[in-house]
């Protein structure tokens, strides 16, 4: 419980200090990317800190200049806080507009993130839009293709992924880059009461898949071929965890 303290006050310390500079960069579009690398130094800061090392195997490193739709599996929030430190291109979130409730926190996400509300098809099809036209800024993608957490026994994934992330890429003909966080379930469990535990953070950064020349059609295989790398890198990660 010490330890959940410790994390949770330099959380809010550092990033409380970070805010009015934060909000600055979020007055104006186009000083909206030196917000973004300010989310980068909070979480770089946060996770050094707490003394959590992160993990990251490359198994390919995203171009800064090029424009992607990120798909990770999503067991825990902490998921969003990882992203932000193992991913550094310039991109947009797509989250739940509940979000936006949280004080300070909330108005940065809502200003510089896209929000959906699932329960309303009208939310869903604005996410979708604006998914499409920020994609063809230039600006990436970041999204949790199960729809939230949803999944009941991690580390196998809620199936089947939701349609968006790879309808948004197959419009823009950009590439998917699936992610697999592989125990941040452990380290802050989806629970009540809310625990953290020491773990260093372990991520896997998988090739693109590529979507040019692809159409709609092609949905239902990109989604299971996503679902299909992320879910071999979970498990191979739960095996070797069961054997030690």
């Amino acid at each position: 419980m010490v330890y959940t303290i410790w994390c949770g006050f330099w959380f809010l310390a550092l990033f409380l200090v970070l805010f009015p500079f934060m909000f600055l960069f979020l007055q104006r579009e186009e000083w909206k990317p030196y917000a973004h690398k300010l989310n980068y130094v909070w979480g770089r800061l946060f996770f050094w800190i707490i003394g959590m090392p992160v993990q990251v195997e490359y198994r390919y490193r995203p171009d800064p200049r090029q424009t992607y739709v990120f798909c990770a599996n999503h067991f825990s929030y902490l998921d969003i806080a990882v992203m932000g430190v193992i991913i550094r291109n310039y991109y947009a979130f797509v989250g739940k507009s509940a979000i936006k409730r949280a004080p300070l926190f909330g108005y940065m996400f809502a200003k510089l993130h896209i929000q959906v509300d699932r329960s309303h098809a009208n939310s869903r099809a604005y996410s979708l839009s604006k998914g499409i036209r920020t994609l063809k800024s230039g600006r990436s993608i970041m999204i949790f293709p199960e729809g939230g957490i949803r999944a009941k026994h991690p580390p196998k994934m809620f199936h089947p992924f939701k349609d968006g992330a790879f309808t948004m890429a197959v419009q823009q003909q950009v590439p998917i880059v699936p992610i697999s966080l592989l125990n941040n379930h452990e380290i802050f469990p989806d629970k009540k009461k809310l625990r953290m535990y020491w773990h260093p953070i372990r991520a896997v950064v998988h090739p693109p898949i590529e979507t040019r020349g692809l159409t709609q059609a092609d949905i239902e295989r990109l989604k299971e071929e996503t679902y299909r790398i992320i879910d071999e890198s979970l498990m191979n990660q739960s095996a070797r965890v069961a054997v030690n």
